[in-house]
């Protein structure tokens, strides 16, 4: 009971730091710096950048030393193995029918409204579903509450009637299929007009939908979309961040992130480069839309070097970055624990707490830009193919920044705390469990910093992008 006890008072002090934090973070309005052309909101900010973002990093250290004050094994493994589960045999079944009806309607409609309604973004229900219901609110649903896409996808339910399955997957495939993808999905978000134009949307949708159904045909729905489809892969990561979890036994209700401290989540180095890719990608989309973002790209653009070959390096090198730094905190990991587990065990026991980070960074993104376009989702949605003339949008208050920061801050605590809960799985030693976290403290510290600093800036347009 003590130690309870503890751990609620080291957390109502943690939740005052996060206080301290916004407060002192007064006047910003923080960008969601998405560059997706549909939404845009600026920023400026009244007190100097260095004192929020110290005091953002200073949230994250304060919480780190914090977390190792929490040494009691039981009360850590409290947090990871309470759990409550729920028998759901007949409603999956009829779930998954329905969402996958669902899900095949919505698809076809993203084709044919995107080829023969409205072409302007902000007044496409094609763009605005993909856009703000898929990318954006569905994946805050996947980490908030639970993934629902197993059953909603709709490549899944048309290969499923498919004759499918007779090439084996290479193992060493792994995931690398869906790492690669997403990668070209993400460069390509740039380089084709894609939330401005609602036919370049469904042409490319349909492209990927014969790529993804192609491999599911080849190597069999379940083996294709739990490791080579880039969506699947992304909502199952995702969703591993959310209290609810399905299991073989129907629905397990856990604490938040507890899932994430399970060795089945992250099994293999290329869903350590898929995580990577969900925290780089959103700082990515934030570097390219402030303007020392722009001015690099402008910069090497006039070196004579293409623009899409510009974007398509930044994109590259910044994940080799992030892959670099990831792994040499592994190898300090293990150094620092003087313990046999191998670099490689290190990085994918530590890989997933990763992905609370990029939930958080997620939300940051999204949730103001998913809140304004709401409304007009919902008006081109009753009239796809005469939508009003001017689809209605929420303006966020002037507050709302507070909420975005927010949701950086509490993705990473939620992260240092798993990395925690791991290092004591990991390690006999109570010293040498939290030895074995300087590293990756230090990597989330400066993930924080960098964050929070695009976060302060004004966003712009980014160069050289269609629409």
């Amino acid at each position: 009971m003590s130690g309870r006890r503890a751990l609620r008072r080291r957390t109502g002090i943690l939740c005052a730091f996060v206080l301290a934090a916004l407060a002192v973070g007064t006047g910003i309005v923080a960008a969601s710096n998405v560059a997706v052309g549909l939404s845009e909101q600026s920023g400026e900010t009244s007190v100097p950048a260095w004192l929020y973002l110290a005091t953002g990093g200073g949230v994250i250290g304060a919480s780190a030393l914090m977390t190792m004050l929490v040494i009691d094994r039981d009360v850590i493994a409290s947090y990871h193995d309470d759990t409550v589960v729920f028998p759901t045999a007949r409603l999956e079944a009829v779930g998954s029918l329905l969402l996958g009806t669902l899900g095949v309607a919505a698809l076809v409609f993203i084709v044919v409204v995107g080829l023969v309604g409205p072409q302007l973004g902000n007044f496409s229900a094609a763009v605005l579903l993909t856009l703000v219901g898929g990318r954006a609110l569905l994946t805050i649903i996947a980490y908030t509450v639970g993934s629902p896409w197993r059953a909603l996808n709709p490549w899944r339910r048309i290969a499923l009637f498919l004759p499918n399955g007779d090439a084996t997957y290479p193992a060493w495939l792994g995931s690398w299929p869906a790492v690669g993808t997403l990668l070209a999905l993400i460069w390509l978000e740039l380089l084709m007009p894609l939330s401005s134009s609602a036919r370049a949307l469904a042409v490319v949708v349909l492209a990927y939908s014969a790529l993804t159904i192609a491999g599911a045909v080849t190597f069999s729905p379940e083996t294709w979309f739990r490791n080579g489809d880039p969506i699947s892969v992304w909502f199952r990561l995702y969703g591993a961040v959310a209290p609810l979890q399905r299991t073989d036994d129907g629905l397990e209700v856990r604490y938040p992130g507890s899932r994430l401290g399970d060795d089945d989540v992250v099994t293999d180095v290329s869903l350590v480069a898929f995580v990577l890719v969900l925290v780089w990608e959103l700082t990515y989309s934030g570097f390219i839309a402030t303007e020392p973002g722009v001015r690099t790209v402008e910069l090497l653009v006039a070196l004579g070097i293409p623009p899409q070959i510009v974007y398509l390096g930044l994109l590259l090198a910044g994940f080799v970055l992030f892959w670099t730094v990831y792994w040499f905190a592994a190898a300090i990991t293990r150094k620092r624990a003087e313990t046999r587990l191998s670099r490689r065990y290190l990085a994918l026991r530590f890989a997933p707490p990763l992905l609370a980070i990029a939930a958080g960074y997620h939300f940051a993104h999204y949730i103001g830009f998913s809140i304004s376009l709401w409304p007009s989702l919902v008006d081109t949605m009753a009239a796809p193919l005469n939508p009003p003339e001017n689809p209605t949008q929420y303006a966020l208050t002037s507050w709302f920044g507070y909420v975005e920061i927010a949701g950086i801050l509490i993705g990473h605590i939620l992260a240092v705390w798993i990395s925690h809960a791991v290092s004591f799985e990991l390690f006999p030693g109570k010293l040498q469990a939290i030895r074995s976290q300087y590293p990756f403290i230090v990597v989330m510290v400066f993930f924080t910093m960098v964050t929070l600093y695009l976060f302060s800036m004004p966003a712009t347009e980014p160069v050289y992008v269609p629409g």
